[in-house]
């Protein structure tokens, strides 16, 4: 067999020459506002799903919508379809298992946008849009990268396996039934699995991702007199549910972001030393993060720690307060039920069971200890567990070589403070591999305002995603 090198020039030379072709790609993807969490927008959602399906039909991949039925929360609306795609059935071939999203986060021009959101538009090498990286740019590089091959006439090194959903920014209903249903079917060729719905961590340097953070999700309702109340009557002669609330709330984190529930960090799998220097070569600054908040808010001062807090060590964050007063001016109002939420993001070898029994310990014991005459309840809203890959593996190998080629330097390997649960999902089904092979960076502001995908990013990203490829082909099994 060739080595994978003799393939690139050409390769990347008919890349390069169909730039603009793959802009405009991407563009009509980008005008299709397929926005899975407004229902209004679930035929656009739709749309897209075909929109994938026609392009890939016409490059000879083998393509099934695959339907899901009606959305649980709303049992009159069907789900958008799977995309299940397969192009290659070469069996002296690997098999490449590949996932991404085509809906989108909401998005308004009134929010702040500079631009139309649902029209791509190109400023200073930059594409702004709507899912232009998150993650509408990354399944484009995918269907790219077959047509860039066939143009340029290189045999297409592997057999790929393609799985994109239209619910991911609405909770992914019906995905994990359908991953487990397809295992010893539709995924049961697959080699390796890689994804591409993360981020560089900063703006200069790509990286590859071999860990996520889970998140356990919670609400803590409190409730006492049977309507709103009037402070002016009933202030000083009530107990009030907003103020058992706040003292609830302000018992689960201190200022300096430290958890204070018991026994919490006791379930944290401890730092090696070996891991430890792992972060001294990662190249970020704290002005990095400066840019992406636009604020010294840190709590930490050195890179490594802040890295370590993002990613290594869990975090507990409060989101919000539910049946509050929050409009502009001024209610005297003595709210009668409120609801407080908050989450945890955790790390090895945080069990989720485990973090649920110390939650609501903590929480009962911290209303308890108010001595009020409400009503609380604590409840797990959702949860999702962390995701440990191994970066030593052969599927990494592949895409470390495919960076340096492309890139012309060595990826960071990093871990990642959010969480993408179909990783452990498809690790967990298929028994591979799971890569995060990341084509955005880090200020490409995925769902805010203003999100754009670099060009460079994009096309560099087609050589880098064929490249992986190519090196997944030949690279030895471990």
């Amino acid at each position: 067999m060739s080595s994978p090198e003799s393939a690139f020039s050409s390769l990347f030379k008919e890349i390069d020459g169909l730039k603009e072709h793959f802009i405009t790609r991407l563009s009509k993807a980008v005008s299709i506002p397929s926005v899975s969490s407004d229902l209004t927008l679930r035929p656009k959602v739709v749309e897209m799903a075909h929109f994938l399906k026609s392009e890939l039909t016409a490059l000879g991949a083998a393509v099934e919508l695959r339907e899901l039925g009606p959305q649980p929360d709303a049992p009159d609306t069907q789900l958008p379809p799977i995309v299940l795609a397969r192009y290659g059935v070469d069996t002296s071939k690997r098999t490449i298992l590949v996932y991404g999203h085509y809906d989108v986060q909401p998005a308004l021009i009134e929010d702040g946008w500079a631009t139309e959101p649902f029209e791509l538009v190109q400023k200073d090498d930059k594409m702004y849009g709507r899912g232009s990286t998150d993650d509408k740019g990354p399944v484009m590089g995918w269907i790219n990268s077959i047509e860039a091959h066939q143009k340029a006439g290189i045999e297409f090194p592997v057999n790929l396996i393609m799985c994109f959903e239209g619910m991911e920014e609405y909770g992914s209903e019906g995905l994990d039934d359908l991953i487990f249903a397809e295992k010893d079917k539709f995924f049961k060729d697959a080699d390796a699995v890689c994804i591409s719905d993360n981020y560089w961590l900063g703006t200069t340097k790509p990286v590859l991702t071999y860990g996520l953070r889970g998140c356990s999700y919670y609400s803590v309702t409190v409730e006492g007199p049977a309507a709103d109340l009037h402070s002016g009557v009933f202030g000083g002669m009530v107990s009030e549910p907003m103020i058992d609330l706040v003292h609830i709330l302000s018992g689960l984190v201190s200022p300096d972001g430290k958890i204070l529930v018991p026994g919490l960090m006791d379930l944290v799998a401890p730092v090696t030393e070996e891991e430890s220097k792992t972060y001294d070569t990662i190249e970020y600054e704290m002005n990095d993060l400066y840019a992406a908040t636009g604020a010294k808010t840190n709590l930490h001062d050195d890179v490594k720690r802040t890295l370590m807090a993002r990613w290594r060590y869990p975090t507990l964050s409060l989101h919000g307060v539910e049946g509050a007063f929050s409009a502009p001016g001024a209610k005297t109002v003595i709210p009668a039920k409120v609801t407080g939420k908050f989450s945890i993001r955790t790390v090895p070898d945080m069990q989720p069971h485990d973090v649920d029994e110390l939650v609501f310990a903590h929480v009962n014991d911290l209303f308890t200890k108010l001595g009020s005459k409400n009503k609380m309840e604590i409840k797990l809203l959702h949860d999702g567990k962390w995701w440990l890959s191994s970066p030593s593996h052969w599927n990494f190998e592949a895409a470390k070589k495919a960076t340096k080629t492309v890139w012309g330097v060595d990826p960071d390997l990093t871990r990642e403070g959010g969480s993408i649960p179909v990783t452990l999902s498809f690790e967990q089904a298929t028994g591979k591999n799971v890569l995060l092979l990341p084509v955005g960076r880090g200020d490409d502001g995925a769902h805010s305002i203003n999100e754009k995908l670099d060009i460079s990013n994009y096309i560099e990203g087609v050589k880098t995603l064929s490249a992986y490829l190519h090196y997944v082909a030949v690279e030895k099994m471990e």
